[in-house]
Order: structure tokens, then C-alpha cells, then sequence
């Protein structure tokens, strides 16, 4: 399901590689030259959303959806992430509450009180030490980073509402006609809303920004609640869950993890089972809810100043509940759809990107992936192709262009902008006698030819098209173009050898002149005799003259 929250804009996807690089579980797949989310992948953590320069992927806006349900004339209400106090330039709570009751909202409320009723069940749980091991269920990513791709953690995973789904579930205890809107800073909080119905649409914070702007409603200037601090309000921070629980003389070990990596490291140590006796809070990231990937300004935020704000606005408190309800939330085993190759097929794939030992598997992390092995891997599931690889196209373009280069029957030499040989192929260097291209490369150009025509095609910029040389201390007649290439500082000069060419000519030349010399003999000889003849019969030779003289001039030409 996750496709239809978080997509592609093909058109802005530039092959960077970037978002691969940091899917923490390489749910991309890289076909067509665009990147393409594996649904049955993906955990939403919303990575490849934040780093993506070129703004290709997009998240599923939902404010339309929320706009029908305000014109409806139902009862809706917003429920708010904590985290809301470090996005929004407000003191309290009460000034979201006026801003979304002017936009069409009935009533707006904390998903804090949703994380009250959920930290009560987890105090119970360890109160009546169900599991040993307890992993924290607020975090959908988290959820379905288990369910997809920890299965082994599943039994350690609280099967218990988030805090969104516990507070939409209160509000709908109280009002079963009342719909419910989550207002927060994740994406994966969509997918979950979508999955078990009970919140009926869940908004980002820059969709709640887009919608206040579309509104017309800016937040009032309010100073803060007047309400003491209450301790479910630490959630979105780093260890947040664990804050505001009570955990003296329990015998439970508690410990926080943030980012999906560390998430990753922390569910396989549970695998292996070396915990016992743990209360483990996870959340995808970094730093907890506050730098979830739905704040309005990622990338500028300060996590220490929102945490602040977090600190200043929660307290020692605890929200009033609504009567118990079954907060049991089923979460089951997903998978997913990956074929393992075996170490043949990844050595076959390896070979053909041209690593065929140990050595030459660099692992630079160019293509997304760890290592490349990671990377044959996917090319095998059809994640990956071979292009992929960056070093493998930079050999393989570097090979093609020598090849072509040393293939040419013309002599082709790059000069740098100090008039030094950088690159010279075979044909230049028989051309000049040389007997490796080490005898002139970072030498000065100067050692075998006159620099004129190069400094005057850097100077001016006009390249120079077939200019005829005879080179006479190699005995050649050259064409030779050259071309300056004012982006990269070099030259470029290819010389095609003439010097058949202009043999033949000069022979050419000489079997002419020859000719015509024989002609003139021939029509100074035939003069003579026309002349004689002529006299003999008493006729003009002016007729004869100007046929002969026609003769000789289309000999000439």
C-alpha cells in the first residue's frame, strides 16, 4: 500500500542514486533510468522523500480529502502530534485549537492523550511482565520494518494502538459519527490510517500549512496554557516514551534507539536474543518525531531547539483518560517477494561489471548500495542494472574511447592549456618517430612541433580546419584541425597524413608539366610544318594556330 502514499515524479528523477543510498532497506528499483518504490519494500520512513535533490518524490497530499470531510457537515476532529509546539510558532495548544476551529474543524485535541492511554498499557504490560522483551508500538515505520523484514522481533513487538490510533479510537468511543484527522510530522501515519480505519485521514504538517494558507488563517498570538505540563508530551523526542512513563523498581531495563539503521542494529541483537528484561523504544527518526520527514522546513530545522521546545512544553502531569477500551492492534507477518541469489549467479553478475577478484570490488557506494556485492544482488532481483556502477561505465567509457582513439589512422593528441602533451595515440606517435607515448607525455608540445597555430586557436577560440604542413624533419605532409575547449582547458589536434596524397600530387604535377612541355615541342614542330605546308600552298596558318593554341591551353589547365 505504501505506493499510494509516498511516488515517483519521473520527470524529476536525474539517476543520482541518492535515494538508494539512503533507503536504509533498498526498497528501490532502478529501471526504465528512473528510481521506482518497491511497495512490498518499503517502511515509508520517508529517506528518500527528504534527501531526493531534484524534489521526485512526492508524498499522497490528503488535504482535498480533509476539505470534503470539513464540507460535509460532519463532526471532525483534529487530532495533533506533541510535536506540533517545535513546528509551529505557538506557546500552547490552544492556539492550534482557534487556528483549526477557524479553518472548519469541530474541536481539535492532543494525540498526547492517545500516547497517555498507550504508555498505561505498556506500564501494565511490564507490571505483569507479559513479554521480556518489549519493543515500543507507536512508530508505524518501525511496525512494518518488523513485520517486512524482522520477523524473528514480532514476538517482542506490543501489540498495542499508536498513540494516533488510541486517541482516534477515544474520540470515536465518545462520538461514533465523529470523524478524525491526524495532524503530525510522518508520512507512514497515512498508510497506517488507511490499514485500520479508525483515523479517517491523516495530514503532514505542510499539508496542515497548505491548508492554512488556503484558508486564510494565520495562528493567533496566544501566550501559554494555562494547564500544568503533562508528561505524554515527550514523546516525539528521543526517549520520549520512556519519559514519561513510570519505570522505578520495575526490573525492566529501558532503552531508546533513533533512525532506522540503529533500529535495524537494535532488532537484530533482539533476534539473536541477547536481551532479556528490556523495554526498547524504537522510532525511525532521527532524534524521534520532531525530525520526522512531514515538517514543513527539514532541512533548515534545529533538532536542539525543537527538543527544547518539546522539554518547556510537556511537564510532570498526566492527561485524564477516557474509560478502558481494547487497545490490542494486530500486527502480523508481511515479507517480502525477494529471490536470493546463489554465490554462481553473483559472481556471473560481478563478472560482467568486471570484478572478477576481491580486489576490484571497491564498495564505494556509488550506485546506492554497501558493497557489490549487494549491488549483484540486486541487479539478480531486478532492482539494479549493470549501468549502475559508476567505476564499471568510467572503465568501460575510458576503454571504449582508447580503443577508438587508437584505432583512428589519424594522429590525435590532447594538449592542457601550458601547451603539454596529455593524451597521444599510436598513429601520432609513428607519425613523429616516437616509440611510446611516455617519450612526449607532460612534455611541452614544443619538442616536436612549432606551438604557433595552438596558442592562436587558445587565443582567439577559432578553431583551425585542415591547415597543410610538411613537417620536414619527419619528411610529412599533414592536415592538421585543431580545436580549443574552453570548459575543460584543452586542445585538441587531430593530424590526418598526407603525405601520399601529396606525393601523387607533385607526380601528378610533374607528368603535367612534362606533357605540356612535350605538347609545345609537338606544336612548334606542327607549326613549322603547317608553316611550310602553308607557304607551299600559299594558305594562312592563323586558323591552325588558334586550334593548336586551344589545344594546349586545356592541356595546361
Amino acid at each position: 500500500m505504501s505506493s499510494s502514499v509516498l511516488s515517483l515524479k519521473k520527470s524529476n528523477c536525474k539517476n543520482c542514486y541518492k535515494c538508494i543510498r539512503n533507503c536504509p532497506v533498498k526498497s528501490i528499483r532502478f529501471s526504465d533510468n528512473q528510481a521506482n518504490i518497491v511497495a512490498d519494500e518499503c517502511i515509508l520512513c520517508g529517506m528518500c522523500f527528504v534527501v531526493c535533490p531534484q524534489n521526485a518524490k512526492q508524498v499522497r497530499n490528503d488535504v482535498p480529502k480533509v476539505q470534503q470531510m470539513l464540507a460535509s457537515g460532519k463532526r471532525v476532529v483534529a487530532s495533533v502530534a506533541p510535536s506540533f509546539i517545535a513546528e509551529f510558532p505557538v506557546q500552547g495548544f490552544e492556539a492550534m485549537r482557534q487556528a483549526l476551529k477557524q479553518i472548519g474543524f469541530s474541536d481539535a485535541e492532543e494525540t498526547a492523550i492517545g500516547a497517555t492511554i498507550v504508555k498505561k498499557e505498556y506500564e501494565r504490560m511490564i507490571a505483569q511482565r507479559e513479554k521480556s522483551v518489549i519493543i515500543s508500538s507507536c512508530c508505524h515505520t518501525v511496525n512494518t520494518l518488523i513485520q517486512k523484514h524482522f520477523p524473528g522481533a514480532l514476538p517482542c513487538l506490543a501489540g498495542v494502538m499508536s498513540p494516533m490510533l488510541a486517541h482516534c479510537q477515544a474520540i470515536k468511543e465518545a462520538d461514533p459519527e465523529a470523524l478524525t484527522v491526524f495532524i503530525g510530522p510522518c508520512i507512514s501515519k497515512k498508510e497506517e490510517a488507511d490499514l485500520y480505519g479508525i483515523t479517517d485521514a491523516a495530514l503532514t504538517f505542510e499539508e496542515l500549512e497548505m491548508l492554512l494558507n488556503e484558508s486564510g488563517v494565520t495562528l493567533p498570538e496566544l501566550g501559554p496554557d494555562p494547564d500544568e505540563g503533562k508528561r505524554a508530551r515527550f514523546f516525539p523526542i528521543e526517549g520520549g516514551i520512556i519519559r514519561s512513563m513510570d519505570i522505578e523498581n520495575t526490573g525492566y531495563h529501558y532503552l531508546a534507539v533513533t533512525g532506522v539503521e540503529n533500529c535495524m542494529d537494535a532488532l537484530k541483537e533482539i533476534e539473536a536474543g541477547n536481551l532479556e528484561n528490556c523495554f526498547v523504544e524504537l522510532s525511525a527518526c532521527e532524534g524521534s518525531c520532531i525530525n520526522g520527514p512531514g515538517i514543513r522546513h527539514h532541512h533548515s530545522s534545529s533538532t536542539l531547539l525543537s527538543e527544547t521546545k518539546v522539554d518547556t512544553f510537556a511537564g510532570p502531569a498526566d492527561f485524564q483518560t477516557p474509560a478502558p477500551f481494547d487497545l490490542a492492534k494486530p500486527m502480523s507477518f508481511v515479507g517480502v517477494h525477494k529471490q536470493m541469489p546463489g554465490e554462481r549467479a553473483i559472481k556471473e553478475i560481478l563478472a560482467q561489471m568486471g570484478k572478477t577478484t576481491p580486489e576490484q570490488e571497491l564498495n564505494c557506494g556509488c550506485c546506492g548500495y554497501n558493497t557489490c556485492r549487494e549491488k549483484a544482488i540486486a541487479v539478480y532481483q531486478g532492482k539494479a542494472d549493470l549501468s549502475m556502477c559508476l567505476p564499471f561505465l568510467k572503465e568501460k567509457a575510458e576503454t571504449f574511447s582508447g580503443y577508438v582513439i587508437n584505432s583512428s589512422p589519424n594522429g590525435i593528441f590532447v594538449l592542457d592549456e601550458d601547451l603539454c602533451v596529455q593524451q597521444i595515440n599510436r598513429a601520432a606517435c609513428q607519425l613523429f618517430n616516437l616509440k611510446s607515448p611516455n617519450d612526449i607525455l607532460g612534455s611541452p608540445i614544443v619538442r616536436i612541433l612549432n606551438p604557433s597555430d595552438y596558442l592562436a586557436a587558445m587565443t582567439t577560440g577559432v578553431p583551425v580546419r585542415e591547415k597543410k604542413h610538411f613537417l620536414a624533419e619527419y619528411n610529412k605532409y599533414v592536415a592538421e584541425s585543431i580545436v580549443y575547449d574552453r570548459e575543460y582547458h584543452i586542445i585538441f589536434s587531430i593530424m590526418r597524413d598526407i603525405t601520399r596524397e601529396e606525393e601523387q600530387e607533385t607526380a601528378r604535377t610533374q607528368l603535367q608539366t612534362k606533357t605540356v612541355e612535350i605538347t609545345n615541342q609537338v606544336i612548334e614542330k606542327q607549326m613549322r610544318v603547317v608553316q611550310e605546308i602553308a607557304s607551299l600552298l600559299g594558305e594562312t596558318t592563323a586558323e591552325t594556330k588558334i586550334a593548336l593554341t586551344q589545344l594546349k591551353d586545356t592541356l595546361q589547365s
